[in-house]
């Protein structure tokens, strides 16, 4: 009878002992007995573990509330630090927010965090200064280099504009650098003057920015006085330009003349 009662209570005891090391080695188990969801938590709608509820951030194993400071707003969100400065307010050292001051000249940007100069203001500091405008200028919309540009027909003197001087049969350009201004058809540049091109008998004028001005006509070709007619010899024939030649197929040039292959 004795035996038969404690081979019952043996039994039992493995039966127990059993379920215990299966509740143990669970993984939720395990974990409810790890972390405990804290105060100011719930679990999450998705996977295993927790999360703090809006307006608290997880700080280890608790749930802190967000102490939002002046002039901001939560933002309802659980990521970040939960929330954002107001428009015209600017985050400092991710603790305050601290006003924008725009100065005089100046407005607030769209984002409401900083400022920009208006239009014939510059940014010097913390102050927006009015650009102070030389005759015969006009304000530049470049973001950087000079705030004012020289009207047509005057160039920059330092603080000034100061008026272009155009020779005779010359007409300004629209370069923005180099020489402001280009001499009229039928001249050339020499020594800052415009001077008229000279085109001799039989040529004809040429405007390349390149040569004396003008280019011999066909069956002429340039010399020292200005042009010579080509004497064309026997089986021979002008070039393309009309101011040199070649021989005929089955003929070579020799000695000013062509004469046949061998």
């Amino acid at each position: 009878m004795v035996s038969s009662r404690s081979a019952v209570a043996s039994a039992e005891f493995l039966a127990l002992a059993f379920v215990a090391l299966i509740a143990i080695g669970s993984p939720s188990f395990a974990q409810s007995q790890a972390a405990p969801i804290p105060t100011n938590a719930q679990p999450k709608s998705y996977g295993e573990g927790w999360e703090c509820d809006r307006g608290y951030r997880r700080d280890g194993d608790a749930c802190l509330s967000i102490i939002v400071p002046e002039n901001a707003y939560t933002t309802n969100r659980t990521y970040g630090k939960g929330w954002e400065c107001l428009h015209r307010f600017q985050e400092v050292n991710d603790a305050t927010c601290l006003e924008v001051i725009v100065p005089d000249g100046g407005y607030l940007g769209p984002s409401g965090k900083s400022w920009s100069c208006l239009r014939g203001y510059m940014k010097v500091d913390d102050l927006c200064l009015e650009i102070d405008l030389p005759p015969n200028a006009y304000l530049a919309d470049n973001t950087f280099g000079s705030a004012w540009q020289c009207n047509r027909g005057y160039e920059i003197d330092g603080d000034t504009c100061i008026a272009i001087a155009v020779p005779e049969n010359a007409f300004l350009n629209g370069a923005g650098y180099g020489q402001p201004w280009t001499c009229e058809r039928g001249y050339f540049e020499r020594d800052d003057t415009c001077e008229a091109v000279v085109v001799p008998e039989n040529a004809f004028f040429d405007d390349a920015s390149y040569g004396p001005g003008w280019k011999c006509n066909r069956g002429f070709a340039e010399s020292d006085d200005g042009y010579k007619e080509i004497d064309l010899p026997d089986n021979a024939h002008f070039d393309r330009s009309g101011n040199r030649w070649g021989c005929y197929r089955n003929f070579q040039r020799s000695q000013g003349r062509c004469v046949l292959n061998d």
